[in-house]
């Protein structure tokens, strides 16, 4: 997931060197919602992995 959301920023980065805001502004929309998503699962996959019983 943080993979895809670097990815899009290297390509919004990219599109905003050559000129191409609309495509620069979207992929750097998905990469912010790609990088939330991200940490969500992050924070619960540490919380669920934390209360699991041994």
């Amino acid at each position: 997931m943080l993979n895809w959301a670097a990815t899009f920023f290297v390509i919004a980065i990219v599109a905003a060197v050559f000129g191409f805001t609309n495509i620069a502004g979207s992929a750097i929309d998905i990469a912010k919602v790609l990088f939330f998503v991200f940490l969500v699962f992050a924070v619960v996959s540490l919380i669920f992995g934390r209360t699991r019983a041994t």
